[in-house]
């Protein structure tokens, strides 16, 4: 039998180093916040992409000061590695017989994280799968970018945006509003919204976050589109604790602050439009073999949504 000769075009120089470097500057957009993730100096860093590029042959990264864009080239290779790295991960769990317990990788956004997915979680633990949830909490891109780099398997909460969803399947589950909240004890409660965004300070989701542009549109159409927030963040203990030291007026997703509402610690501003609602669900990657244990996991999220809508 004749045997075939397959041209390798990779160099044998590159090394796994290289790949894993390469993407953690891709991702964080920097050399020194790369070196700072993977515990090492920026020069070594740099020294690593440098190596990368000649033995790749290709221009991969363009410096801009501070910080790194990819080229056409880069992109390509990111894509590949992404792919490469995780086959590879995938290669040696498969191979560990010893490896009974699964690990599902769940990346949550704030406004299911508090009291929505908590409560699925309880339920799908009570039957003692062999299953680790591995959880992750995050700004949208961040963990966009994690779904389609097949690092997490699922992500729960806003939809995506129409240009993000290529390559990503979204299942509704329920409607969420954005609100503005502030303590209950607020001086300016029973006042209109255009008052008090006057005078008190304002608290806005970060500008990562997906609920972002729905408040900035909604400042707009008041003619406040010029309103510089006192804070940015979308994090409960940091916002709860905010509005509770202070007469701030935060924007936020309902179900962030659902439990303080209930319990009448904190209050909503009417703010008449009902377009700042939107719609909740899990994403997954277009083509990821799904974990089967995750199945269970959706059923549940399904079922409490469910019963969420009635």
């Amino acid at each position: 039998m004749a045997l075939i000769h397959m041209e390798t075009v990779m160099h044998p120089g590159i090394k796994l180093r290289h790949l894993r470097l390469f993407l953690a500057v891709a991702e964080a957009g920097g050399l020194t916040a790369a070196a700072r993730t993977q515990g090492l100096s920026q020069p070594a860093v740099s020294k690593s992409l440098s190596e990368l590029e000649a033995l790749s042959g290709a221009r991969l990264l363009l410096r801009l000061g501070r910080r790194v864009s990819l080229t056409p080239e880069g992109e390509a290779f990111r894509r590949h590695a992404r792919e490469a790295l995780a086959s590879l991960d995938a290669a040696a769990r498969a191979a560990r017989p010893d490896a009974q317990t699964q690990r599902l990788a769940v990346g949550l956004l704030p406004t299911v994280s508090t009291r929505f997915f908590p409560a699925i979680a309880a339920q799908f633990l009570q039957s003692r799968p062999p299953v680790t949830l591995s959880i992750e909490t995050g700004a949208h891109p961040v963990l966009l970018r994690k779904l389609r780099a097949r690092e997490i398997d699922m992500m729960i909460g806003r939809m995506p945006q129409a240009a993000e969803l290529p390559g990503l399947e979204f299942e509704f589950l329920y409607e969420e509003p954005v609100v503005a909240a502030t303590r209950a004890q607020h001086p300016g409660r029973g006042r209109p919204i255009t008052e008090l965004l006057h005078d008190y300070p304002v608290i806005l989701p970060t500008r990562e976050s997906i609920i972002r542009k729905t408040v900035d549109d909604y400042l707009a159409a008041l003619a406040r589109a010029d309103l510089v927030p006192a804070v940015e963040t979308a994090t409960l203990a940091l916002g709860r604790g905010l509005l509770f030291a202070s007469d701030a007026i935060w924007f936020i997703s309902q179900g962030v602050i659902e439990e303080e509402l209930e319990a009448g610690s904190l209050v909503t501003v009417p703010l008449g439009a009902t377009y700042l609602s939107g719609a909740v669900g899990m994403t997954v990657a277009t083509g990821h073999r799904l974990p089967e244990p995750l199945g269970a996991l959706m059923q549940l999220a399904r079922a409490a949504a469910a019963e969420r809508r009635a």
